[in-house]
């Protein structure tokens, strides 16, 4: 089969690299509205060529690997494919998008969320495994069409991910507090220590905990103003309940309630426990 993907960062140049080691994909065709993208695309060997829209609409897979309001974009383009064509989704909220699919293609459209990435952005952050032992999630799977459902599925399978299903909203209330959330909280400590401690101090204490915290603040502005503004609702509430948790260990530590601030501290630990066992 031959794939096209739009989007030719992070997600979408490490999604063509797994393709490519697939027996049954023949051609990955590329795009990318940033020219710089498109010629290290291909440089890397992130994709086959690089194709503009109507190349796109003639593969029988499409991948959208491009912010929300993008994939809404596009999906506006792509309502003359071909009623066996696939089209799947990357973006990080899905009820939005969800919502907006042209009806003439809804059959044809998947809505996928793979769990995984990093902090860098671009072609040249690609990278070999990304999705392998990951987590994918498809959302409204009943509303797709047979043939793209199992199709979409195959390929996540192929390149090493697991499949979970679940509504959109239900996806999205959770995507606040596992992923949202902790990025809102990285940018908030990132600027918290700017504003309090000069560029020299910063590099000499800073150890290994304020750097793991801090990291997610490395991530693109742009792909995380777009999530969060998706994503408002869930992750208003998320932050409601984060403040509510931090309120609790300020006024622990004002009281000097040492043995019921240590308990609220092993209650945290809880969460290494699923994570072990799962």
């Amino acid at each position: 089969m031959t794939i096209g993907i739009v989007g030719l960062g992070l997600m979408g140049g490490s999604l063509g690299l797994a393709l490519k080691e697939l027996p049954d994909v023949a051609h990955i065709v590329g795009y990318d509205h940033n020219p710089t993208h498109r010629r290290d695309a291909l440089q890397l060997g992130l994709v086959d060529e690089i194709g503009e829209w109507e190349a796109i609409r003639r593969c029988d897979v499409i991948y959208l690997a491009i912010p929300v309001e993008g994939i809404i974009a596009a999906l506006k383009q792509l309502t003359d494919i071909d009623e066996s064509t696939t089209i799947i989704d990357l973006g990080s909220t899905k009820a939005r998008i969800v919502q907006n699919v042209p009806p003439a293609i809804r059959k044809n459209f998947v809505a996928a969320h793979p769990m995984t990435g990093t902090e860098k952005f671009g072609p040249k952050a690609a990278l070999e495994g990304l999705y392998e032992g990951k987590i994918v999630v498809l959302c409204d799977l009943e509303q797709s069409g047979a043939l793209q459902a199992e199709r979409a599925r195959r390929l996540f399978e192929a390149i090493g991910m697991r499949v979970v299903t679940m509504g959109a909203r239900e996806h999205d209330r959770h995507a606040a507090y596992i992923s949202h959330l902790p990025h809102a909280i990285s940018y908030a400590l990132a600027n918290a220590v700017m504003a309090q401690e000069d560029a020299r101090s910063i590099l000499i204490l800073a150890a290994g905990g304020f750097r793991d915290m801090s990291r997610l603040a490395k991530s693109s502005p742009v792909m995380w103003e777009d999530i969060f503004k998706q994503n408002r609702e869930y992750l208003l509430e998320a932050m409601d309940r984060f403040e509510e948790e931090l309120k609790t260990c300020r006024k622990l530590v004002e009281e000097g309630e040492w043995q019921k601030l240590h308990e609220w501290m092993a209650e945290g630990q809880k969460l290494h426990t699923i994570f072990k066992e799962n």
